[in-house]
């Protein structure tokens, strides 16, 4: 029981932490890492607030059994993703976008707002034991303040036009954001066929708050293996461990 309560306590506090995660995810927050003494075997031990991370149910990333997804018809993802001005930062972690306003997506009659993007490398999530080389997390907040990922799985090919804007304006200090005077559409990282499996998740970084809704998209999305390289210039190695799955619910599109 003791055990049980510190897990709920937890989970309110991550609950509480979510919408503030997304606002300091710019932030050079250097107490944490990748590896090493601050590295996710860590994160739940560096702050109170970090708790979720050691003792959330239901943590991301995970690797997704197909075979055992509960297929069916689920609604489809309605995007209406408009054209924003590029604001970008590297903020410690990552390279992320911060989107503006009035761009969403809708699903089951519910509107989720694009709040930002960020990238990860190798990719986080994985399918049936398959990784791919990054991929992109599309963050979103819904009613109530709910967050939802879009996340994209992202291989080599031929040159993405997105990142082709991304990379030529890369900020050339950490922590501040930088916005030249040019737009980009984040519907260049949603791919044609839109399948996807839906589930019970967290945020990959610290706070790790839980109640975030995944929809992880089947079909990847290609960049060059040039712009891949670009990234792992700065970010090498900037994915969380795969997490236990604990029994939740997977379903997919069939």
């Amino acid at each position: 029981m003791r055990q049980l309560g510190t897990r709920r306590f937890a989970a309110i506090v991550g609950g509480l932490l979510s919408i503030a995660a997304i606002a300091c995810y710019g932030a050079d927050d250097s107490h944490w890492s990748y590896g090493g003494a601050t590295g996710p075997a860590k994160w739940g031990t560096l702050e109170k607030g970090f708790a979720v991370c050691k003792l959330g149910e239901n943590q991301s990333p995970i690797d997704i059994p197909d075979a055992s997804a509960r297929k069916g018809d689920l609604p489809s993802l309605l995007f209406n993703y408009r054209p924003s001005p590029l604001n970008i930062i590297d903020n410690g972690h990552s390279i992320q976008v911060n989107y503006a306003p009035g761009s969403y997506f809708a699903v089951n009659g519910k509107r989720y707002e694009l709040v930002q993007v960020h990238f990860h490398k190798p990719g986080e999530e994985k399918i049936d034991g398959k990784g791919h080389e990054m991929d992109a997390h599309l963050v979103h907040q819904g009613p109530g303040g709910k967050l939802a990922v879009i996340a994209v799985q992202l291989d080599a090919g031929p040159e993405n036009r997105l990142f082709k804007t991304l990379w030529e304006n890369l900020p050339k200090e950490k922590g501040k954001e930088y916005s030249p005077a040019v737009t980009i559409n984040a519907l260049d990282l949603i791919p044609r066929s839109k399948g996807y499996y839906l589930f019970a998740g967290s945020l990959t970084t610290p706070p790790c708050s839980e109640d975030v809704t995944w929809f992880v998209l089947k079909t990847p999305v290609q960049l060059s293996a040039d712009q891949i390289a670009r990234f792992a210039r700065y970010y090498p190695m900037n994915a969380r461990p795969i997490q236990p799955l604990n029994g939740r619910d997977i379903q997919a599109t069939r």
